[in-house]
């Protein structure tokens, strides 16, 4: 045997070894409205096979997934598999008018991707409008056939979704605020595994219980699946150990409290190591902007010891025992919390950077247009909420989507001349002049050369207020290399920088007031949009697109669309 034949055989015997226990697994999304009854009302709210929250996924790395998504709505829909490299397979990353038109009443779309080199916990949502308040459920990745988690196996596996929930139709109320031009209204209640929890009325029969008994160790998939709020996670009397966050494993650390930003997922193990009872667990709200109204409440499901449920016998329970949560504006424990994380092995970090970037992030207020009544002026001093990177407010084309005008090189949806830089350097944290509060409204990209080795810092600036904001890129998993407060500060914030075991992550939280380091290689051909995650900024232009070209030969090429590809 030649020695090059003795390499593709050898090559061969690999891969089939890889995939011979890999499998496609196939299901069906109605997307279809159900009566569900929350916080006293039933409303007719729109969900995936009658299902709040949907059916969760369970796969193996390197499992391909098929799933036929059916619109039997009266809203348009997509579907995005959040975290999902999608490695050639942008059409089914699912952002609708960035990878493909939505999926109108009475159509369907089935969205065919392999999930490869990921372990762990992510999720799958609704990419349109605000759909994704109840069109979500959980996608648990596990070790390929033979292979183990890098922690001792639980005993048990539960998924802890956490949702915001709206008592009036999600959709009205963005449309109203879209028509206003004010913030919207805020939620009534948050949930876990879509149940609110003893704390709201008419919620207690329904609360969710996750049970644990007397020695065992139990794995928690927590997902933030919330619209517009981070929160803080504590379950009473009880130590969380990460071990995971993002479908990526992490050095394990212990923690009395999680906090995640909306999309951010964590994986914890809990040990039933206190006496036998009943506990809660809790979840609110991180409110991290000044003076911006917030949905204040308190969520709530019970860890319940096996010995002590009353499930089998008639006795009363004992009333479960509540955390203390950290104050909502605590920074502190969420720095803490946030600075904690490392991947678990030495990370493929890019040393020699291609493309550095510098990205503001913010609100912005729009004058009132002079063909505008007053009453569609509803911001702050009759203005218009707007949000932007780098001074450039992200419009959303209507007649294509931006993969599909990039494939098939259709003029004039967008261009490529997104800003590198912010227009004008200024204080960005500081006081603001109100010159720079309304951005310039654009359809503008950043191509990238397939290879190449991005770094970008993420700056947050005080316009109007500042915050915290989840900023989630599809397509990618990145490098999350250092985070700070103040201006970030090339002469001194570099020596900051981790390349050893930085945290890899889809999402990332740029603190308040302060700023995050990114790393990543653009190996992954498209278009791929990067948003923050709280979906009223995203509303109002909080986001960008990178485009990346292909690379060389087949395997460096996006995929042709599919032939069932939603059309405008």
């Amino acid at each position: 045997m030649g020695i090059f034949n003795k390499f593709s055989f050898i090559f061969l015997v690999i891969f089939l070894s890889l995939s011979a226990n890999a499998e496609v697994q196939r299901h069906r999304f109605i997307i279809q409205a159900t009566k569900v009854k929350r916080l006293c009302k039933t409303h007719n709210t729109i969900t995936v096979n009658g299902m709040f929250p949907g059916p969760t996924l369970e796969i193996k790395n390197g499992d391909t997934l098929e799933v036929q998504v059916v619109n039997k709505a009266r809203y348009n829909v997509t579907i995005h598999w959040h975290g999902v490299r999608q490695m050639r397979t942008g059409w089914a990353d699912g952002p609708e008018f960035v990878t493909q038109c939505p999926i109108r009443p009475g159509g369907s779309y089935t969205y065919r991707f392999t999930v490869q080199g990921q372990e762990g916990t992510l999720w799958w949502h609704a990419h349109s409008s605000w759909l994704r308040a109840t069109v979500y459920g959980a996608l648990i990745i596990r070790p390929r056939e033979g292979k183990s988690y890098p922690f001792p196996k639980p005993k048990r596996e539960t998924p802890i979704l956490l949702g915001e929930w709206w008592d009036a139709n999600p959709i009205d109320v963005v449309r109203e605020a879209t028509r206003t031009g004010a913030a919207p209204n805020v939620s009534d209640a948050y949930t876990i595994n879509a149940q609110p929890g003893d704390l709201y009325k008419c919620s207690s029969k329904g609360t969710t219980v996750v049970p644990i008994d007397s020695g065992e160790t139990n794995l928690l998939r927590v997902i933030n699946a919330n619209l517009n709020q981070p929160l803080f996670l504590k379950v009473a009397n009880h130590k969380l150990t990460v071990v995971g966050a993002d479908a990526s494993y992490t050095k394990p650390f212990t923690t009395s409290v999680l906090m995640l930003g909306p999309g951010q997922t964590t994986d914890v193990l809990i040990r039933g190591d206190q006496p036998p009872s009943r506990y809660y667990m809790a979840a609110r709200a991180y409110q991290s902007a000044q003076n911006a109204p917030f949905d204040n409440t308190t969520t709530t499901a019970i860890l319940e010891y096996k010995s002590a449920s009353c499930a089998a016998k008639k006795c009363n329970a004992p009333t479960p025992i509540m955390p203390s949560l950290p104050a909502y504006n605590d920074t502190n424990t969420v720095t803490a919390f946030s600075q904690s994380f490392r991947s678990l092995e030495r990370a493929e970090v890019p040393t020699d950077i291609d493309e550095s970037l510098f990205f503001t992030i913010g609100l912005g207020l729009n004058n009132c247009p002079p063909n505008f009544r007053k009453r569609r002026c509803q911001g702050p001093n009759g203005t218009r909420f707007t949000a932007s990177m780098n001074n450039v407010s992200f419009v959303l084309p209507r007649n294509f989507s931006l993969l599909q005008a990039h494939q098939q090189g259709i003029p004039g949806v967008f261009t490529t001349d997104f800003p590198a830089n912010p227009p004008l350097k200024f204080d960005y944290t500081g006081n603001v002049s109100r010159s720079l509060f309304q951005p310039v409204p654009g359809t503008k990209l950043y191509k990238l050369k397939y290879g190449s080795r991005v770094q970008i810092v993420l700056q947050d600036t005080s316009i109007v207020t500042p915050e915290n904001h989840p900023i989630h890129l599809h397509g990618y998993d990145f490098y999350i290399i250092a985070q700070g407060f103040g201006n970030f500060d090339p002469k001194k914030d570099t020596s900051k920088f981790n390349l050893v075991d930085p945290p890899m992550r889809n999402t990332v939280g740029v603190p308040v007031n302060g700023w995050a380091v990114i790393r990543f290689v653009a190996d992954n051909p498209g278009v791929w949009i990067m948003h923050c995650h709280l979906d009223v900024h995203i509303n109002w232009g909080l986001a960008m697109a990178f485009l990346v070209e292909n690379g060389v030969g087949e395997l460096q090429t996006i995929q042709l669309p599919p032939p069932d590809l939603p059309i405008c």
